[in-house]
């Protein structure tokens, strides 16, 4: 196996094993057995938990949010943004999202140092890639804030679906590729409206 197929491989195990066991049953000699390799392997291309918890965050955060690519930067504001969050792009398993984001929920008390990480490489990370848009587009002209951090932070909430409601009701349905979009287009109108200059 090449070194990403090991991390792709890994980061599978891990984030199957923390959606439903949580910490205690993903340790790295779990998640060494279930992504098939040893112990050495697992420590070879992730020096600690932490950094594997982190790379699985970061590989579920790139399914909502991701930085644009050369071509797109130039398209007019409501493109970029549509494509910031481009619901067709999500390749994560909502279901193994809500569970580790449950896990985390359980553990965060006991294991600050993992919260942490989360908050970094999720939320507060995607929150980042949307200020940095807003802002560009602000210097451009094509809208005016007051506080793009804050503007980018009720975006994404905007655009988002509000996890508790799945995390309360378990026979709850997810959400459609379909409605993701119908939501992302309404989220970004209702933005735009708002701060145009």
């Amino acid at each position: 196996m090449s070194t990403e197929e090991r991390e792709t491989a890994i980061l599978d195990a891990a984030e199957v094993l923390l959606a439903g066991s949580g910490l205690k049953g993903a340790s790295m000699a779990a998640i060494a057995k279930a992504a098939g390799m040893s112990k050495r392997t697992l420590y070879e291309v992730f020096p600690c938990r932490a950094a594997l918890f982190e790379a699985c965050i970061r590989r579920i955060r790139l399914s909502f949010v991701r930085p644009l690519d050369g071509k797109d930067r130039d398209r007019p504001l409501r493109e970029r943004l549509l494509a910031l969050f481009d619901p067709e792009a999500r390749t994560a398993d909502m279901t193994v999202a809500l569970g580790i984001l449950r896990t985390i929920i359980v553990e965060a008390r006991n294991h600050p140092d993992l919260g942490q990480i989360f908050l970094r490489e999720g939320p507060s990370f995607s929150r980042a890639i949307v200020r940095d848009e807003l802002i560009r587009a602000q210097e451009a002209g094509e809208i005016t804030l007051r506080d793009p951090g804050l503007s980018a932070a009720m975006l994404c909430d905007m655009v988002f679906e509000n996890p508790l409601d799945r995390l309360i009701d378990s026979d709850r349905k997810p959400q459609s590729v379909e409605q993701a979009k119908d939501r992302l287009q309404i989220a970004i109108d209702t933005f735009l409206g708002g701060c145009r200059p």
